[in-house]
């Protein structure tokens, strides 16, 4: 069996039985770098895919279908950005961002959040073919951050109380974002009598305050490994349970094959209107900003 480490490109499940509290922890190293690659984005957006990757790192892992598929879109009304779009996928990330450059420039060095987005929302979509369930939660942008607009969707769309803290960094050895979330868990859950969720449950503002207490740089040190840094959060507490650690990297979908697959089956004169003057169909992928050669006659 391959050890997975806890220092970075991972995330790890985390029980508080005795506080009725989970939570994820997320640190992503050598394959944000992967992802930010191809792009060339401004660091200000950098960093804040960096902290979108991580968020859907922490929401994407608590999914229990292997094959379920978690998405976070922003989309905004006259924002500097006007879409950003993160899946997860088996350990599996992918994100970008569509932006105007010209009033990024306009806006300085460190634009807040409203100034990036304007009036905009962040929906949350969750897919689980195994149980063919689709549920999506829609919540403005609001706040200092992604991590506060998370905690909104939950609060909202969950009635979960919850508290997520996100930070991303770029060092000596490249771009490194870590991420925490933890939630009180819903009355029968843990094996307990399903009753409803307490928003004012006695139990969760001690949890809050303990995790609430992180600091950036320990979210993002990536010497600091993801169970000692959950001891160090929640020593006091009398037992800590960590779940499997989940690996992550960089996935993409798109490739040429499947390309190739799907232009084949548009009709030839659709064909003629796709061709290049190199007398290719080249196709974007937006994910991760590679452009793919397709020769009209490629197999299907």
């Amino acid at each position: 069996m391959t050890t997975i480490s806890l220092l970075q490109d991972v995330a790890l499940g985390i029980t508080v039985p005795s506080r009725h509290a989970r939570g994820r922890i997320a640190r992503i190293g050598p394959t944000l770098d992967l992802i930010l690659a191809n792009h060339g984005y401004p660091p200000v957006l950098e960093q804040l895919l960096a902290e979108a990757l991580v968020l859907t790192a922490l929401l994407g892992s608590l999914l229990k279908d292997p094959s379920g598929q978690l998405t976070i879109q922003a989309q905004t009304e006259a924002g500097i950005v006007d879409l950003l779009v993160c899946d997860y996928m088996g350990g599996e990330l992918r994100g970008y961002i569509r932006h105007d450059p010209d009033r990024l420039t306009e806006a300085g060095p460190h634009p807040s959040l409203f100034a990036l987005f304007g009036k905009g929302y962040l929906a949350i979509t969750f897919d689980q073919p195994a149980t063919d369930e689709r549920y999506q939660g829609i919540v403005p942008l609001e706040g200092e951050g992604l991590g506060e607009a998370a905690q909104s969707y939950f609060l909202q769309s969950e009635q979960i109380p919850s508290i997520v803290r996100l930070a991303a960094r770029r060092d000596d050895a490249g771009w490194v974002a870590g991420g925490i979330m933890f939630q009180h868990l819903p009355e029968g859950e843990e094996g307990r009598d399903r009753l409803h969720t307490r928003l004012d449950h006695p139990e969760w503002p001690h949890v809050a305050v303990l995790i609430g207490s992180v600091k950036d740089e320990e979210l993002t040190n990536r010497a600091l490994a993801l169970d000692d840094l959950a001891w160090r959060l929640l020593h006091e507490e009398g037992e800590i349970r960590t779940l499997d650690p989940v690996r992550l990297i960089k996935g993409c979908r798109c490739s040429a094959d499947y390309i190739a697959s799907v232009i084949a089956r548009f009709p030839p004169e659709d064909h003629a209107q796709m061709v290049g003057d190199d007398g290719l169909i080249r196709v974007d992928c937006a994910f991760c900003a590679t452009s793919f050669p397709i020769a009209i006659d490629a197999p299907a």
